[in-house]
């Protein structure tokens, strides 16, 4: 018996559409990681991107458990004096909602260039309208 290796040629890649409305922050962004790596498939190689392209939309209708709209903050620094930056979950939803998701799935992928190359498979919009097309379901998750 021997072991499968998936072969770039081999990859062929679907489309999957998230509808984020009233769906939990962390469950959401790990079964979009999942399907991004590949984690879903039979022929998932841990050197190769097998993973699928993933579209998020209503991404201000997420839902966060907890106190995290008042508590979780968005730290970054500049790489000059006094360049550090901080902001408050509740003004990024307001602001950008696509970057709260964005931010938890970067977090839960390869943190290299594959990751990245992951990472670009993913689409999140703030509302229900995207520019892709008629995808055939759209994924909720069971809470």
């Amino acid at each position: 018996m021997k072991t499968y290796t998936a072969k770039a040629k081999d990859i062929t890649r679907d489309w999957h559409l998230f509808d984020a409305t009233d769906q939990v922050l962390g469950k959401m962004a790990t079964e979009i990681a999942e399907i991004l790596m590949g984690k879903n498939k039979a022929m998932y190689t841990r050197n190769l991107d097998t993973g699928d392209y993933v579209v998020v939309i209503n991404a201000s209708k997420i839902k966060l458990t907890g106190k995290k709209l008042e508590q979780k903050y968005y730290y970054r620094h500049s790489g000059y004096p006094g360049g550090f930056r901080s902001e408050q979950l509740s003004d990024v939803l307001a602001k950008k909602p696509e970057t709260v998701i964005l931010h938890a799935v970067k977090g839960m992928l390869p943190q290299n260039k594959l990751g990245c190359a992951m990472l670009k498979k993913l689409k999140v919009y703030a509302g229900a309208e995207h520019p892709h097309g008629c995808i055939a379901a759209t994924k909720q998750l069971e809470n």
